[in-house]
């Protein structure tokens, strides 16, 4: 008697920074043991044999989204067989939705809902600020409307969160999670839906969602294709950098660790999320090679997966975050102080929640990495 092994295939992407071209591979995943195997499309030949790899699993596959495979950041350009396409296009839809201006107090809480409520994957996650030629083109569908002046003019009047969300049957999920346009009206008849639980009224009402597959994809191309007009929020002055780590955010904790730094008074002035290859990680965290024995642990975790980086203000930013973030070591933090980011969502020292800068004077360095450096290198 035979068996079948499942197996899904994937067309990878890979850019090659010292050649400077971009090769080609296939991932071949097994389900039933978390494995996987490349083939070099150019070469024609295997590129990694079958290897139980944990740190992938079938929710990280879908088209568009970074994975790293042994520190090497591969971008999902398509499925590998129809097979693997007709069983994914169902499970892995994705669809847009943007935190709007007047729940800024609120990211971290709606966040949390996204991920642990929703169980929706954030694939992408940035935060910019509309100018009014920005806001114009993204509600373009509704120029010549009574609400359309009103409408630019709120959304450009200060900071917004884009998101690419991943899950089944996304755009209409997203929409019952958002619940009605008029706040007061979700209230009544979705309690529990995110403009009840933070809307005020019918125009701040907390979140926006695509209401079709193609503004969807208009509206992601907006904030994160190759030719997005948005800019980083990023002031590079009275700052700090704080890095939510990929295990903290795999875990479910990304939006409770952003509800605590707002609370606390600080300022999240530029946010984004950045999947780090090794060389990226090796290079952020230069300053602590031959110097912390744990270096090589903290590049690997960084380049594991996806991160959330952000700049921080306030007066003696590094110094304050420093305090609420805690002891490298969550359990010392746990003893000392408990209260603080690492004791709550951290593991060991390497799994500790959460990077900041340590140096007063590495403030501004740190964001720069994240908020003009990468940026260039999009």
């Amino acid at each position: 008697m035979t068996t079948t092994t499942q197996r899904y295939c994937f067309n990878l992407e890979f850019y090659d920074q010292m050649a400077a071209i971009v090769r080609p591979y296939q991932l071949f995943f097994y389900p039933e043991d978390n494995s996987i195997e490349m083939f070099d499309l150019k070469n024609k030949k295997i590129f990694l044999k079958r290897v139980v790899y944990p740190s992938l699993t079938m929710k990280d596959l879908y088209i568009g989204s970074v994975i790293n495979i042994y520190s090497r950041k591969q971008i999902v350009s398509d499925y590998g067989d129809a097979f693997t396409r007709n069983i994914f296009q169902e499970t892995r839809s994705s669809t847009f939705g943007m935190i709007k201006p007047c729940s800024y107090m609120n990211i971290g809480k709606i966040l949390d809902y996204i991920y642990n409520s929703a169980n929706f994957t954030v694939s992408k996650l940035k935060m910019t600020k509309f100018l009014p030629s920005d806001a114009e083109e993204f509600y373009m569908e509704h120029k010549g409307k009574n609400f359309y002046e009103g409408l630019t003019t709120f959304i450009s009047s200060d900071f917004v969160v884009g998101m690419e969300l991943v899950q089944k049957n996304a755009i209409q999920n997203w929409r019952e999670c958002m619940g009605p346009d008029d706040s007061d009206k979700a209230r009544k008849e979705a309690p529990n839906s995110i403009r009840a639980l933070f809307g005020t009224d019918g125009r701040r009402n907390a979140v926006h969602g695509s209401d079709s597959s193609q503004n969807a994809n208009r509206e992601i191309d907006i904030f994160f294709g190759p030719k997005s007009k948005l800019r980083s929020s990023a002031q590079l002055n009275n700052c700090t950098c704080l890095v939510i780590k990929p295990h903290a955010i795999s875990e479910g904790n990304a939006g409770k660790i952003i509800d605590i730094v707002l609370s606390q008074g600080f300022e999240i002035s530029a946010m984004e999320m950045f999947y780090l290859n090794k060389t990226m990680a090796e290079e952020f965290h230069e300053v602590y090679k031959g110097v912390v024995p744990d270096y090589a642990g903290m590049v690997e975790q960084t380049s594991l997966g996806p991160c959330i980086a952000m700049e921080i203000r306030q007066d003696d930013a590094v110094n304050k975050l420093r305090a609420l973030v805690g002891p490298h070591d969550p359990e010392i933090a746990k003893q000392l102080r408990p209260n603080t980011l690492r004791a709550l969502f951290g593991h060991d020292r390497v799994k500790n929640g959460v990077h900041c800068t340590d140096l007063v004077e590495d403030g501004v360095l740190e964001v720069q990495y994240f908020f003009v450096l990468l940026q260039q290198d999009k």
